[in-house]
């Protein structure tokens, strides 16, 4: 097939989520919403995972109506159930229930395989002031880079 495709990612995850750690999961899809994936209609902005009955689901993504899916087009911002082994939902399970982290998703892609995949993060919430200090880490990162840079071309600022 080829190589990883991303189709969707979650821009304000990392913005707004200190995440600790990853997971892969599959998705349970409908013929319709597999064909709309690949085409890159999706949306992952409003999303989140919660387990539920011992099963992960996959809440509020958007994926997009297919074009030509007639009467049996699947619903926009249906349920999803993610397909992760037993132990890791009991993993993600404990983790979410005693460190107080959220399964947040990063990003949807499509592998080698074909299959629709779905990159889930471990985060936990950044406030404000956290929010701040990354923004002036990466302001600072940039300003020296851009130094080096120029000192490296022989200029002067």
């Amino acid at each position: 097939m080829g190589e990883e495709k991303t189709v969707a990612q979650n821009r304000k995850a990392r913005h707004e989520f200190s995440i600790e750690d990853s997971f892969e999961a599959g998705i349970a899809l409908t013929g319709t919403e597999i064909k709309s994936i690949r085409a890159g209609k999706v949306s992952l902005a409003d999303a989140y995972a919660r387990i539920e009955g011992g099963e992960a689901w996959l809440i509020g993504a958007n994926i997009a109506p297919w074009d030509t899916g007639n009467r049996y087009n699947h619903e926009p911002k249906r349920q999803r159930k993610l397909l992760l082994h037993r132990g890791e939902i009991l993993a993600l399970l404990t983790k979410t229930k005693a460190k107080g982290l959220t399964l947040v998703p990063l990003k949807m892609y499509i592998n080698q395989r074909g299959r629709a995949k779905l990159e889930i993060g471990l985060g936990r919430g950044k406030q404000l002031h956290d929010r701040r200090r990354d923004i002036a880490d990466r302001d600072s990162r940039r300003e020296m880079e851009r130094d080096i840079a120029d000192a490296s071309r022989g200029r002067q600022r």
